[in-house]
């Protein structure tokens, strides 16, 4: 995520709406093959860890995108200081989602 902070400072961001537009098709790919080659309840748990990631990284976007516009904070600074943010949600969603 540092990677596309940098890039995007010195880039239009504009270029990259492909590549992140992509992430929902390759998601059910990955699903597909996965449910292929290891099973259903594998891939329930992996789809399980990709709702949990999504609605972390939404609540990330969004206090970054609040951060950056009201706060006028350093993309940089705030890309790495609310990384703690996305693992803490992520992960305690990952832990809360039945299983």
């Amino acid at each position: 995520m540092c990677a596309f902070a940098a890039i995007g400072d010195v880039l239009n961001p504009k270029n990259f709406a492909g590549l992140f537009g992509a992430a929902p098709s390759v998601a059910l790919a990955t699903l597909y093959l996965t449910i292929s080659s290891q099973g259903k309840i594998y891939a329930a748990t992996e789809t399980r860890s990709m709702i949990a990631g999504a609605v972390a990284f939404f609540i990330y976007a969004t206090c970054a995108s609040w951060l950056l516009m009201k706060r006028n904070a350093s993309s940089l600074l705030v890309t790495v200081g609310l990384m703690p943010v996305w693992f803490a949600v992520s992960f305690g969603l990952w832990l809360l989602l039945p299983r």
